[in-house]
């Protein structure tokens, strides 16, 4: 990457170089790791994964070789050390040796070999859901974590502070602790409490509430236990003449198993709608509701949604039973509702129930606008029994556990947020985790839950980073044994809390979690790595206000302090909410203010020997007079400069799921970008704006490269490509325009990208002629049609030809029209025998490309895997990656979504594709 050549005492590694795609890779599998993986702990948003933070905590401790010319002499001697560490990196992030003491121990003796035995702590003051915390400590760093969000600081009380304090002692649990088992390593004594404990307070809700969670009779007299039940949410139909209760369906699936299929099917009968489970995919009929409004399945009538809005804001909104799903032998099954269950789920709403109000936010919590104000109101009164009773059963619950901890000997000591480690603290702990259940089993009992009829069971509300009016929803069975019961759930916190990934052992360090906003922490001390919040990308507060109310209700008496607000804190938060902050200059100027402060006080407090570390994972495109600008980053890198940081180098880290959901394809990035950064010297010289943009021309060329050939999608490219051009805005105290004065972060960042823009179009030299042809008629016309005259003039001055080029297999010319052959038009071309690179006389990169294209999209990475190892060797791959990355761009510019994606994914899988295709040569090799 580009690093700020100036003398830096004791460069880090992560100054220098990182093995990239192998930290890419693993934090890329870890997000498929769904069991014993912490973040199953509680939904936090935009967590990193553990590899990345593990990676770059380490890096940004640990000296780059060439900083000790005395022990590394010579180029060949660094290069055999970096290879060293970097081989160490490499089995430190995956996720087998998250725990392998042998590899962490010489993680941690490397970290104290360069830190002169003495490593500073580490801090996280943006911490949310903990990733960076728990990895220091692992590393066996004394860490510290804050957070204004109460949410954020339980979740990473629960990994980094709690666990340690336990780790060793048996369970409490009379049964239990008569046991034959001797030795309780790590959590599993607290992991077993937590679980049976769990059971225990599940048996006394089903006392109470058991009878309003009836079993189904099946056809053969048998009995079975719900999974759960499916709802349409139901208004009147406004025409007179018709007025039945019309239900609002999006989709009528319930089952999409192949031989499997189920979905309900509404009829009406003397004015009623009934509902049957059909079979026949064939005839599933269509949805009633959409994004216009809905119509009525009896009398056909149009409905506007201002009319469904209205409806329901005046409570006249119901709901309607239209299945159930119950436990059949190693399949779900299908009933039609029947008034037993739907009598079961008219129960009385409690009076006492959840405090505090919606914010209404539009386009992320928009059930307001249908009148669902408060937080209660996202409940069924079934629900809000049921949660209810599990929430007063865990103060009960927390008193026996600490009856049992004393009478096992265990001194009664002082509470949990008092630093206790006795029998007080000890039931405070047990009780956080079984909070922490609950928590998340309201995120799959409210009724904002999708039925998913793939996987056919409840997802969750928090799906993505918003509360949206949902139509059809399903009520999960908490007292049974599948998805969205609280069995499953406890189930699935004690398999995390014995995980591998939890840090065990003696050897981890110390670890302090404190609520407090980033402004007002106290940075001295501690070397900072960070993720902050990504500008208005999440709502942070309003969102976990959805959790805090149950987690406030359930644990208030052990965190008084923590919990004692109504809601989440919200004036002081680093989020550019314009609907809180005066619209959206207010909200830049708030969220801007506040950064440049903690950067101030970073600076102001920074050691010497250690860069920090930021990570970021958001764009938004924003344009004005001067082009577009991105004001996430702009914001961010404005407190960072002004603040007199410097950017010593960048990565981008793979660390954002690939489905992400919230604005798709425009906010959000699959890579996170993370910046060192150093303090800019005192003495930093300014430089003018002739002088700024050579130095961008000599340096991005080789970033850019760099960025290219590692693991980041091609999606991501332009907002990477900003770090390394700040990089060198950055090492400056100031860029002088022509009348003298400084140049903005918005116009470098303008230059930055001029200048990104003549390195991709330079980089079309590279290029073998047929594909700079094939790169010029698409980039005009994409995959249409134009005349043949405009092509022949073109191919003729990139020395090609269209004869030869159609012979190739590039394009098509009939009739005076020539057209590029698409990904999916090649594919039909070799419908009776597969395509094979090795015997193509006149193959070029663009054939290559368009050819991987089409079998990454139809077969996924092991057939673009074996295509590619049969590409001749004349073929440079690199060069084939770089074209995937600008046959992105230009189908972006030129707003072609669909081809845009299809290259960004190959771009993004091309390093997969190469790895595997090594194999698939050797294999090739063996068995010929």
């Amino acid at each position: 990457m580009t690093v700020d050549t100036t003398a830096i005492p004791r460069r880090k590694l992560i100054e220098v170089a990182l093995p990239l795609e192998k930290i890419n890779t693993e934090s890329a599998r870890e997000r498929t790791i769904r069991h014993g993986h912490p973040s199953t702990l509680h939904l936090w948003w935009s967590r990193k994964p553990l590899a990345t933070a593990r990676a770059v905590l380490f890096a940004q401790l640990v000296d780059d070789p060439s900083s000790h010319p005395d022990r590394f002499p010579t180029d060949e001697d660094v290069s055999k050390e970096r290879k060293r560490l970097h081989g160490l990196i490499e089995q430190m992030v995956a996720w087998e040796n998250s725990n392998n003491e042998e590899v962490l121990r010489q993680a941690r003796n490397e970290i104290l070999s360069s830190t002169g035995g003495n490593p500073p702590p580490i801090l996280d003051p943006f911490a949310g859901g903990g990733t960076i915390p728990l990895e220091a400590q692992r590393l066996g760093l004394e860490t510290h974590a804050s957070d204004l969000n109460p949410v954020a600081v339980l979740i990473t009380k629960a990994l980094i502070e709690i666990p340690p304090k336990f780790a060793g002692r048996p369970p409490v649990f009379p049964e239990a602790a008569e046991s034959q088992i001797t030795t309780w390593s790590g959590v599993t004594g607290l992991s077993e409490d937590v679980r049976r404990y769990g059971q225990w307070l599940r048996d006394e809700a089903e006392k109470r509430i058991g009878t309003l969670f009836p079993k189904v009779q099946l056809e053969d007299g048998a009995q079975a236990n719900v999974i759960a039940w499916i709802w349409a949410r139901t208004v009147t139909c406004p025409n007179p003449a018709c007025g039945i209760s019309m239900p609002l369906v999006s989709k009528w699936w319930l089952s999409k198993k192949r031989g499997k299929e189920s979905y309900a099917v509404p009829s009406v009968a003397d004015g009623k709608v009934q509902f049957t489970i059909g079979h026949d995919p064939a005839k599933v009929p269509e949805g009633t509701v959409g994004r216009n409004g809905a119509v009525c399945i009896s009398c056909g009538a149009a409905v506007e949604l201002g009319y469904i809005r209205s409806e329901s804001r005046s409570g006249r909104m119901g709901a309607q039973l239209m299945a159930t799903v119950a436990e059949g032998k190693r399949t779900r099954i299908y009933l039609e509702p029947t008034l037993e269950h739907e009598e079961a789920a008219q129960v009385k709403t409690p009076t006492e129930t959840l405090e505090g109000e919606l914010f209404d936010w539009p386009g992320r919590i928009n059930v307001v606008r249908y009148g669902l104000t408060k937080f209660s109101d996202l409940f069924t009164s079934r629900q809000l029994v049921a949660l209810g009773v599990f929430s007063d059963l865990i103060p009960e619950t927390r008193e026996r556990v600490f009856l049992d901890a004393v009478k096992s000997g265990m001194p009664e000591g002082d509470r949990l947020e008092s630093g206790g480690d006795g029998a007080s603290a000890y039931a405070d702990a047990v009780a956080t985790y079984l909070a922490e259940v609950l928590s998340r089993l309201a995120d799959l009992g409210n009724s904002l839950c999708r039925w998913e009829p793939v996987a056919q069971c409840p997802r969750q509300l928090f799906a993505r980073q918003a509360i949206p009016m949902v139509w059809e929803f399903a009520e999960a069975n908490v007292l049974g044994n599948s998805s969205g019961s609280w069995n499953v759930l406890i189930e699935g916190l004690g398999r995390a809390l014995r995980s591998p990934a939890f840090p065990g052992g003696s050897n981890i360090g110390k670890a302090h979690v404190t609520q407090v906003g980033a402004q007002g922490r106290d940075l001295r001390g501690a070397v900072i790595s960070t993720d902050p919040p990504y500008y208005d990308n999440i709502g942070y507060s309003d969102l976990s206000d959805f959790f805090y109310v149950w987690l406030r209700r359930s644990l208030r008496s052990i965190y008084p302090d923590l919990l004692g607000t109504m809601l989440v804190p919200k004036a002081e938060e680093l989020v550019a909410n314009p609907y809180r902050h005066g619209g959206r200059d207010g909200a830049h100027r708030f969220f801007e203010e506040g950064f440049r402060e903690v950067f101030q006080n970073a600076r102001q407090s920074a050691y010497d020997d250690y860069p920090i570390t930021v990570y970021y994972a958001f764009k938004q495109q924003d344009s004005d007079d001067s082009g577009e600008a991105s004001t996430g980053w702009e914001t961010l890198l404005e407190g960072m400069i002004r603040t007199r940081w410097t950017i010593t180098a960048t990565w981008p880290m793979r660390s954002e799921m690939r489905s992400r959901m919230v604005a798709q394809g425009s906010n959000a990035l699959a890579s996170s970008i993370v910046l060192a950064l150093r303090p800019r010297p005192e003495n930093a010289p300014t430089i003018d704006r002739r002088g700024f943009i050579n130095a961008l021309k000599d340096e991005l060329p080789h970033a850019l490269r760099e960025l290219q050939q590692g693991s980041i999608a091609p999606v991501d490219l332009p907002q990477a490509a900003i770090g390394p051009g700040m990089a060198v805005f950055s090492r400056y105290s100031g860029v002088l325009t022509d009348d003298g004065s400084r140049m903005t972060v918005r116009a470098a960042l303008a230059r930055i990208n001029e200048i990104l823009d003549e390195v991709l179009t330079e980089q079309e030299g590279d290029f073998d002629s047929d594909t700079r042809f094939a790169i010029a008629w698409f980039r005009q016309h994409g995959f249409d049609a134009g005349l043949f005259g405009d092509a022949d003039n073109m191919a003729r001055a990139r020395n090609a030809s269209l004869e030869h080029l159609e012979r190739s297999g590039i394009l098509t010319s009939r009739a005076g029209r020539v057209a590029l052959l698409s990904p999916a038009a090649l594919g039909e071309m070799y419908t009776d025998k597969e395509y094979d690179p090795a015997t193509d006389p006149h193959i070029s990169a663009w054939e290559v490309v368009m050819h991987l294209s089409h079998a990454l999209t139809g077969k996924g990475v092991p057939a673009a895997a074996v295509l590619l190892s049969r590409v001749p060797e004349s073929i440079d791959r690199d060069l084939c990656k770089e074209l995937a990355f600008l046959l992105f761009t230009i189908a972006e510019d030129s707003k072609h979504t669909q081809v845009a994606i299809e290259f960004n994914s190959l771009g993004t899988a091309w390093n997969d594709i190469v790895a595997e295709s090594r194999n698939a040569s050797t294999q090739l090799m063996l068995d010929t």
